[in-house]
């Protein structure tokens, strides 16, 4: 990659720390170009890295979902068809144009399929997890914030500060073949190296997202913003795109007639704060000094409920918690998202999920349907979809992961599996226009 656009004059703070995360290289899947691409740029693509044998097993754990999905919302009178005859890439289309925003109720439930488990934590992915983060490897827990045409932003803008200068290492990985007409993503190659994590806003459209404005984000990194400086990540399916926690990135719009499904998996050093609220532990996945080392999938789902409420719930949210379960019970079919990254930033547009946070937000703070995964399968909806040209811009993410769920019996962590679905309402007018 170029770096003719990258002011070295400037230095923050933080810059000899971000320089520290660079290791020796050691031999992988990853050769020394693409390892130092990685430290350097802060982002690289592993082609051909996963066989299809590998991936086959989490389209079908999603199909499975998206089914199970359909079932629940034709028993409960929510759609009257199940479109069982559509395809992968179309059906939870379908399903949404019956009842739009309904992806977003697979948050409150399900478990994380054996078959993404087994990817997330295969010999193939910690290899290079471990070429760049050393011989011992935790997942991450990550929040629900890849979603479809995601503004600009840094994933440390969804976690607390004690993270900003960790090592968070991502693979983002296609289930079909991702480029620009069906929502690849773009990104800032080397925006990361001044360590800073950019002042954002609170939230885009009628999203849950955090968002940095251009100007924000050219001042703050001192690195240009232009169609020069932007590097866009066409990614074919079974290759992989590695990035780390502080480089600034977007989705593109989806113009195909598919839904351009993604995994988005997480990794740090164990000994390293996640900046997770406390909410969530990582998951030891590696161990330098036991080759065979598998992780604790079961142990690390089974959180203790009673430790939980007494660590996380202050005395007076546990006095509210009648009114808890009165409020959780409301509405089963709810679509809104919220979350303590909304706390971080100015919310200069208020919409359904920004009045969830405040609505469920007790006096302490606590946050009580907030929404944290430790990976995410993003799902970009086509803009034109089989129905018709929208007005709006579709946008859809599905997570599957373990996450802080709305059990608000005990207030714990339970292993759901969760979508997420929003409508953007600052879709350009000239798509308005466009046919089919």
């Amino acid at each position: 990659m170029s770096e003719t656009h990258i002011d070295r004059s400037y230095y923050s703070p933080l810059s000899n720390e971000i320089a520290s995360w660079q290791r020796d290289y050691t031999p992988g899947p990853l050769t020394q170009n693409e390892f130092y691409q990685f430290f350097e740029d802060g982002f690289v693509i592993k082609h051909n890295l996963l066989q299809r044998d590998q991936l086959e097993p989490v389209i079908q754990s999603i199909e499975r979902v998206v089914d199970e999905l359909a079932q629940e919302l034709y028993q409960a009178g929510k759609i009257q068809d199940l479109h069982e005859n559509d395809g992968f890439y179309q059906r939870l289309t379908a399903i949404d144009s019956q009842f739009p925003g309904a992806a977003v109720i697979l948050h409150k439930r399900g478990v994380l399929p054996p078959e993404i488990a087994s990817l997330w934590s295969s010999k193939t992915l910690l290899s290079v997890a471990k070429q760049l983060l050393g011989p011992d490897v935790a997942g991450h827990p990550v929040p629900n914030q890849e979603q479809v045409t995601v503004p600009w932003h840094q994933d440390t803008a969804y976690l607390n500060k004690e993270c900003w200068n960790v090592l968070q290492v991502t693979a983002w990985i296609p289930l079909l073949d991702a480029n620009k007409e069906n929502g690849c993503m773009q990104l800032l190659p080397g925006g990361h190296r001044s360590g800073r994590t950019c002042k954002h806003n609170c939230c885009a459209g009628n999203t849950w997202y955090v968002e940095v404005p251009v100007e924000e984000m050219a001042a703050t990194l001192k690195t240009p913003v232009t169609e020069k400086t932007v590097f866009t990540c066409e990614v074919p399916f079974g290759s992989v795109l590695f990035l780390n926690n502080l480089i600034p990135h977007k989705s593109m719009e989806n113009y195909s007639g598919n839904i351009r499904w993604s995994l988005d998996l997480r990794w740090q050093k164990p000994n390293e704060p996640n900046g997770f609220y406390g909410l969530k532990d990582n998951i030891l996945m590696a161990k330098g000094d036991d080759e065979n080392f598998k992780p604790d999938w079961e142990e690390w789902s089974k959180i203790n409920r009673t430790k939980l409420q007494e660590a996380v719930v202050q005395e007076s949210i546990k006095n509210e918690i009648p009114e808890l379960k009165e409020r959780q019970n409301d509405d089963p079919f709810d679509t809104t998202i919220s979350g303590p990254w909304m706390h971080n930033w100015p919310i200069v547009h208020h919409n359904k999920h920004t009045a969830n946070l405040t609505k469920n937000t007790t006096r302490t703070g606590f946050n009580v349907n907030q929404h944290y995964f430790s990976f995410t399968i993003n799902a970009c909806f086509p803009i034109c979809i089989r129905y018709g040209c929208l007005s709006q811009q579709i946008i859809f993410g599905a997570s599957f992961s373990m996450g802080y769920q709305e059990d608000l019996d005990n207030l714990l962590f339970t292993s759901p599996v969760a979508f997420g679905l929003s409508i953007n309402e600052d879709f350009q007018q000239q798509e308005k226009d466009k046919q089919c």
